[in-house]
């Protein structure tokens, strides 16, 4: 059934300021749509991520909505996540792959993010679970309040939404350390691990979904 949420309305943020407990974690809430929408249009071919064959099995696919968008670095911080790089992993098998996307606060990484959520909502990507988006702080202090709209209006178009802030450590070349990371990184974490255990509500594209109009 196709969720009809408007996924470009402006929506609240999604802090991640919980305290980390791992051991009675709950679900990260679903805060916009976990399907494509109809009437979505289908973003510029320049804006769409390519689809790789995958020649490995994951947990997670962690992919960058464009260069320098930290996952590879956020790939490190759980077992069996890959970085897809700034593409949509192809996966053999029955089971779709599990993806977030990756993007930086900046402008352009928030516009690239919107491109990748309206290729997703479009319908253009098949055999793929969307579980959310990873914004990693661009540079330390807040956000200008023209970055602050575009963000709420850019994660509307995505299930979940997670925060990271500026981490120094990790700008020296410091391998990241759950031991000494901020909060919202234990809590990025702890969603993630929950969600791949207990298993997301669908927010999988296949081509049966397609050719049964969900797109």
């Amino acid at each position: 059934m196709t969720d009809t949420t408007n996924p470009w309305l402006p929506k609240q943020q999604n802090s991640v300021t919980a305290t980390h407990h791992p051991d009675h974690h709950a679900p990260a809430a679903v805060t916009g749509p976990n399907r494509p929408q109809r009437g979505v249009p289908a973003p510029d071919l320049v804006d769409q991520l390519p689809v790789h064959r995958a020649d490995r099995a994951a947990a997670l696919w962690i992919v960058g909505a464009h260069g320098g968008a930290a996952e590879t670095t956020l790939a490190t911080l759980g077992e069996d996540w890959i970085a897809g790089s700034h593409a949509w992993p192809s996966t053999l098998g029955d089971q779709p792959a599990r993806v977030v996307i990756a993007a930086r606060t900046s402008a352009r990484g928030l516009l690239a993010a919107k491109g990748v959520a309206k290729q997703w909502a479009s319908g253009l990507v098949h055999d793929v679970e969307l579980l959310g988006l990873v914004l990693v702080a661009d540079a330390p202090g807040r956000l200008p309040k023209p970055l602050r709209d575009l963000m709420n209006v850019v994660s509307g178009g995505y299930p979940r939404t997670w925060h990271v802030p500026w981490v120094e450590l990790w700008r020296l070349g410091d391998g990241p350390s759950l031991n000494a990371a901020p909060r919202e990184v234990r809590r990025l974490v702890d969603d993630l691990r929950t969600l791949l255990r207990t298993g997301a509500p669908s927010g999988a594209t296949n081509r049966k979904d397609q050719n049964n109009g969900v797109a």
